[in-house]
């Protein structure tokens, strides 16, 4: 129960950090959309994919590192915890070389014979791209003390940096309106500076608050703990960097065919998939440290079951804001942006229906990596990924429009959840059945049952404010009723109401 109630207190700090953040960082889009232009904006999300590619990279080995010193934590052994500290600096020191290096080598073929950049933006091009290699070292270098704060369930520290982030963004966006300078060389330059200035605040507040993050490698290097995160990491990073490379490459596939443009429909379709995700990947990020732990300590049961509950929660929390989305779009990029760019509304509700079907398995892919044999799960995920782009390069060849590189990843998602069903089976004992019963179909039929009841008013209500207050009101309202009494098993109703009873009780 004491892990429930702290589930539950860094959920909530997480969301309040949520509900600061993402108006902060819609409206910052907006300013930023307004001041470079359709154009130039596109230029900034296919040039600075890699921010996108980086996004995934730092996650992945937070998340890495994190499961080491979790896993440690759940066994009880501090000195391991200090070890693998200094080896994960160690570690992504040397990455974060590696980067640069390559980072660059590719920019040059990049500028050279693959982007379709106007001539006169080459320049700005290549110069926000050397900023983006600045900032994925430096991002790279502070993927140790975030996975430090995540590890310590620190959700607090972690909430007050993400909101101080997302305010300097919104002065960085009104600060490149007033600009006299080139606005995308100077944004690329400001969001370098602030990747640094969080670094320096990450990097001091874990020297004064974790023990474990006194870097000294001479006392704590540990030739078989680098090689186990190595190793671990290695794997890993081809998962990640296979993601990484495919997410990118929907962009530049898009761009080869259909020009910088339609990289701004990309973007800011993204922009609102990602923000109406964040309550969601929120939730995993409170419940990883806790599945790796139940490893760590043993107690196998605990973690499969927190699995389950987690993929459950994930996909209800990711349904409660994608149902009113889904009907509202149209209004809400008119409210945000005052602008319609082409294909913007079809990427943002097929990207929907990819992400809702992620989220159930997401929970899945954690408590594979907590149990640690990830090489084969990692190889055959990767291969899979090279599938939808070489076959969407294919059907763009034949004449087919946009949108069909994103009903191909949706088919690819379906596909890649039934290998991470088997993996969860093999390595971790996962029962398939009581996933599918218990999981899959619940939330499903869940899902289907409000999407049809929010869809009466949508139909009937022609005035926008009217159709919007209509659509979140019965969605919400039906929302709860339809989880407790539907989505949720006997077991887990009871679970929620000795919570109820207990908090009643202090």
């Amino acid at each position: 129960m004491q892990v429930v109630n702290r589930v539950v207190k860094n959920t909530v700090i997480l969301y309040a950090r949520m509900a600061i953040t993402v108006g902060f960082s819609l409206y910052s889009t907006r300013l930023i959309l307004a001041a470079l232009g359709a154009e130039d904006f596109g230029l900034f999300n296919l040039v600075g994919g890699a921010i996108a590619m980086l996004g995934f990279l730092n996650g992945s080995m937070a998340a890495a590192t994190q499961r080491f010193i979790s896993f440690s934590q759940g066994a009880g052994d501090f000195e391991k915890v200090k070890r693998i500290f200094n080896m994960s600096i160690l570690l992504h020191t040397g990455v974060a070389i590696l980067a640069v290096v390559l980072l660059e080598i590719v920019g040059y073929f990049f500028f050279s014979s693959v982007l379709n950049i106007p001539p006169n933006r080459i320049g700005v091009g290549k110069m926000l791209y050397h900023f983006i290699v600045a900032s994925t070292f430096v991002s790279i270098l502070a993927v140790p003390y975030e996975a430090v704060i995540i590890a310590h369930e620190n959700m607090f520290f972690f909430a007050v940096i993400s909101i101080v982030e997302s305010i300097l963004k919104l002065a960085i966006a009104i600060s490149i309106t007033y600009s006299l300078i080139d606005h995308l060389f100077l944004f690329g330059l400001l969001n370098a500076i602030l990747t640094i200035l969080l670094l320096i605040i990450r990097w001091l507040y874990c020297k004064k608050k974790y023990k474990e993050c006194l870097i000294n490698l001479k006392d704590n290097y540990d030739y078989n703990v680098l090689r186990e995160i190595s190793t671990f990491a290695a794997w890993s990073l081809l998962g990640v960097s296979s993601s990484m490379i495919t997410n990118y490459g929907q962009g530049l596939v898009l761009n080869i065919f259909f020009g910088t443009l339609i990289n701004a429909a990309i973007a800011i379709a993204g922009q609102l998939n990602g923000q109406i995700s964040v309550f969601a990947f929120a939730f995993m990020r409170v419940v990883n440290p806790i599945i790796d732990k139940s490893e760590g300590a043993g107690t196998r049961a605990n973690m499969l079951r927190t699995t389950m509950i987690a993929s459950k929660m994930s996909f209800f929390i990711l349904m409660v804001t994608t149902i009113p989305f889904y009907f509202l779009l149209p209004y809400i990029l008119e409210v945000w942006l005052n602008k319609s760019i082409a294909f913007t509304i079809l990427f943002c509700k097929l990207m929907i229906i990819r992400s809702l079907i992620e989220q159930l398995f997401i929970p899945l892919n954690s408590a594979i990596a907590a149990q640690g044999n990830i090489k084969q799960y990692n190889i055959i995920n990767s291969i899979l990924l090279i599938f939808p782009l070489l076959i969407s390069y294919l059907l763009f060849k034949l004449g087919y429009p946009p949108y069909t590189l994103y009903v191909i990843f949706i088919f690819y998602t379906i596909v890649s959840s039934m290998f991470i069903l088997y993996f969860a089976k093999k390595n971790c004992g996962l029962n398939i059945k009581k996933f599918i019963k218990d999981v899959i179909m619940r939330c499903v039929t869940t899902y289907l049952l409000i999407f049809c009841i929010t869809y009466i008013p949508y139909f009937f209500i022609n005035n926008n404010n009217l159709r919007l207050i209509g659509v979140v009101f019965t969605s919400l309202i039906m929302f709860f009723p339809m989880v407790y009494f539907w989505g949720l098993t006997k077991e887990e109703r009871y679970l929620i109401k000795n919570i109820s009873f207990k908090n009643k009780n202090q």
